[in-house]
C-alpha cells in the first residue's frame, strides 16, 4: 500500500497555467521594453496627421498637407520598427504568445501599419491633392485604429502585465 509520502506532489499543469506565466520583455534595455519605448512615436505621428489634414480643411495652408504627410511617413517608419520589436516579443516569450490578446493586439498593429502606408503612398508626391476626402478619410481610419490598436496593447499590459517583471501572483487567470 502506498502512503500519501511516497506519493510525489502533483500539480495540475492547467491549474498551473506555466505557459502564461512568463511575460517579461526579452527586447529590452535594463528591464525597459523597447516595444513600449518606441510605440509611442507613432502614435503621437499618427494623430499628427489627422491634425495637419484638419488644419488643412480648415485653412487651405499647403504647409499642412507637407507637414501630414511627413507625419505619415515618420508614423509608418516608426510603426514598423515599433512592430518589429513588438513581434519579436510575440514570438519569443510563450505567455505572450500563448494569449490570444497577443495576437489580437498583433493583428490589429498590421492592420494600422496597412493604413499609414496607404495614406504615404496617396500624399507622395502630391501632398495637397491627395488629403481631401481621401487622405483625410484614411487619417481618420488610422487614428480610430490607432485607439483600437492602443487601447488593446494596454490590456495587454494592464491586465496581463505583460512585458513587465512580475511574479505572477497578481495575475487573472486566462
Amino acid at each position: 500500500m502506498s502512503t500519501s509520502e511516497d506519493t510525489p506532489d502533483l500539480t495540475d499543469p492547467i491549474e498551473e497555467n506555466r505557459a502564461l506565466q512568463e511575460t517579461e520583455s526579452r527586447v529590452a534595455i535594463h528591464g525597459h521594453p523597447l516595444h513600449a519605448m518606441l510605440v509611442a512615436f507613432p502614435v503621437a505621428l499618427t494623430m499628427c496627421v489627422l491634425g495637419a489634414d484638419l488644419l488643412y480643411w480648415w485653412t487651405g495652408d499647403p504647409f499642412w498637407p507637407v507637414a501630414a504627410a511627413w507625419a505619415c511617413f515618420g508614423a509608418l517608419l516608426m510603426g514598423v520598427i515599433a512592430g518589429i520589436t513588438g513581434t519579436i516579443e510575440l514570438l519569443i516569450v510563450p505567455g505572450i504568445r500563448n494569449r490570444s490578446a497577443s495576437w489580437t493586439h498583433f493583428v490589429l498593429a498590421v492592420m494600422l501599419l496597412s493604413i499609414l502606408g496607404a495614406n504615404w503612398l496617396l500624399r507622395v508626391g502630391q501632398p495637397e491633392e491627395a488629403v481631401l476626402p481621401l487622405g483625410l478619410l484614411l487619417s481618420v481610419l488610422a487614428a480610430a485604429m490607432t485607439g483600437l490598436t492602443g487601447w488593446h496593447g494596454g490590456k495587454l499590459v494592464f491586465d496581463y502585465q505583460i512585458g513587465t517583471k512580475s511574479d505572477g501572483s497578481s495575475r487573472p487567470r486566462g
